[in-house]
C-alpha cells in the first residue's frame, strides 16, 4: 500500500509538471512552426499546414509526456516529438483534405515519417507525386529537427530499428486508409494479412489500428536518452507498445469518434465490432494488456501513468457524453480503477478551463 501511495503521488506529480511546464513549451514551439508554415508556401498547402497545428494541438501536447522521462532533455525532446507529430498531421491532412487520392502521392508524402527518424537519410523530394509541391520549405526543415533531435540521443542505434518499423507500419497505414472507400478495404485487408500472424489473438482491424499510434516510437526516443539502454530493454518496450499500448491509444481515439465517421461515412475500426458488449470486451482486453506489459518496464509507474492518461484524456472528451458512449466509457473508467477515475475528472477539468 505505502509503495502503491508513494507511485501515485510520484505520477500525480509528473501529471502537473506535464499541464504547468511542458504545455507552455509546446505551445512555444507549435507557434514557430505556425510562423513558418505561413510563409512563402503556396495557399493550398499553407492552408492545410496551418488547420494541422490548429486543430490537432493535442496531439503534440499528449505526445510531448515523453519530454518527462528519466534522463531526458524536456526542450530537445520536445523539439523531437512536436516536430514529428506535426509531420504525422500536416500529412493526414494532405491526405484527408485536399480532394487527392493517390496512393502513390500518400507513399512518397510518407517517405518524411521514415526520413525524420534516420538522422543519416537523405531527404526525399515528397511532393513528387502531389499535385501542390511549394511549401516553402516546411516539411524539410520539419524532417530536418527531428534527424538533428534523434541524433543527440545516445542510444539510438540500439532503438532505430524498432523505430523505423513502426514509422513504415505508420506510413503504410496512412497510405491506404486515406484511399478512395472502394478500394482501400480490400487494401488494407491484403496489407494487414501480410503481418498479422506474428500478433495471435488481435484481429486485422486492431492490428491496423495499432498501426497508427505514434506512442512507440516517441517511448523508444525516449528510452534511447540512456547511455545505458540495452538491446533487451529496447525490444521489451517495444513488444509493450505494439500491438498493446498502441493499440489501446488508437482504439480510443476511434471510439470517441464512432458516431461522426458514421454519419460522414469515414473508416472507423471500432465500427468493425458487431456490438457494444463487444467494444467494452476490446477495449478493456487492451487496457489491462497495456498495463501487464506496462508493469515489466523499466521505470513502469511512467508507463503505467501515460496508459491512465490515455484513458481520462479520450473518455473525458464530450463525445463521450451521448448515451451509448457513456455506457462504454463507464464500464471502461471501472475496468481502469479508482486512479484512472481520478485522472479522467482532472482531465474534465482541464478541458472546461481550455487547457486540454
Amino acid at each position: 500500500m505505502v509503495r502503491q501511495l508513494a507511485s501515485r503521488a510520484a505520477s500525480l506529480s509528473l501529471i502537473l509538471k506535464f499541464v504547468g511546464q511542458v504545455f507552455p513549451m509546446v505551445s512555444r514551439e507549435l507557434a514557430s512552426w505556425r510562423e513558418h508554415a505561413g510563409r512563402r508556401a503556396c495557399p493550398q498547402l499553407a492552408e492545410q499546414a496551418l488547420a494541422s497545428i490548429r486543430d490537432k494541438k493535442f496531439h503534440c501536447q499528449g505526445g510531448s509526456i515523453y519530454s518527462l522521462y528519466e534522463g531526458v532533455s524536456t526542450p530537445d525532446f520536445i523539439r523531437l516529438v512536436v516536430a514529428l507529430q506535426t509531420i504525422s498531421d500536416y500529412l493526414d491532412n494532405l491526405c484527408d483534405r485536399a480532394g487527392v487520392s493517390d496512393e502513390a502521392a500518400f507513399r512518397q508524402l510518407h517517405l518524411a515519417m521514415t526520413d525524420a527518424l534516420d538522422p543519416s537519410a537523405p531527404l526525399h523530394d515528397y511532393y513528387r507525386h502531389y499535385p501542390f509541391r511549394n511549401d516553402g520549405g516546411y516539411l524539410a526543415a520539419l524532417v530536418r529537427t527531428c534527424q538533428q533531435e534523434t541524433a543527440k540521443l545516445p542510444a539510438y542505434l540500439l532503438v532505430k530499428p524498432h523505430v523505423l518499423r513502426l514509422a513504415g507500419l505508420y506510413s503504410e497505414l496512412q497510405t491506404y486508409k486515406h484511399l478512395d472507400p472502394a478500394v482501400r478495404e480490400a487494401k488494407i485487408h491484403t496489407w494487414v494479412a501480410c503481418h498479422l500472424g506474428a500478433y495471435p489473438g488481435i484481429s486485422g482491424w486492431e492490428f491496423a489500428a495499432a498501426t497508427g499510434s505514434t506512442l512507440g516510437m516517441f517511448m523508444l526516443c525516449a528510452a534511447a536518452a540512456n547511455p545505458r539502454l540495452t538491446a533487451a530493454q529496447a525490444q521489451s518496450f517495444d513488444a509493450a507498445y505494439f500491438p498493446w499500448i498502441s493499440g489501446l491509444h488508437i482504439l480510443l481515439d476511434y471510439f470517441i469518434d464512432a458516431a461522426e465517421d458514421r454519419a460522414h461515412g469515414d473508416l472507423n475500426f471500432v465500427a468493425y465490432y458487431q456490438s457494444d458488449a463487444e467494444i467494452t470486451q476490446r477495449l478493456t482486453l487492451f487496457l489491462r494488456e497495456a498495463l501487464a506489459r506496462a508493469a515489466a518496464l523499466p521505470a513502469h509507474p511512467f508507463t503505467e501513468t501515460v496508459i491512465y492518461g490515455l484513458v481520462a484524456m479520450y473518455l473525458s472528451d464530450p463525445k463521450t457524453e451521448a448515451p451509448r458512449e457513456r455506457a462504454i466509457k463507464q464500464a471502461l473508467l471501472a475496468a481502469a480503477g479508482p486512479y484512472a477515475r481520478f485522472v479522467h475528472n482532472l482531465c474534465r477539468l482541464l478541458r472546461r478551463g481550455k487547457i486540454l
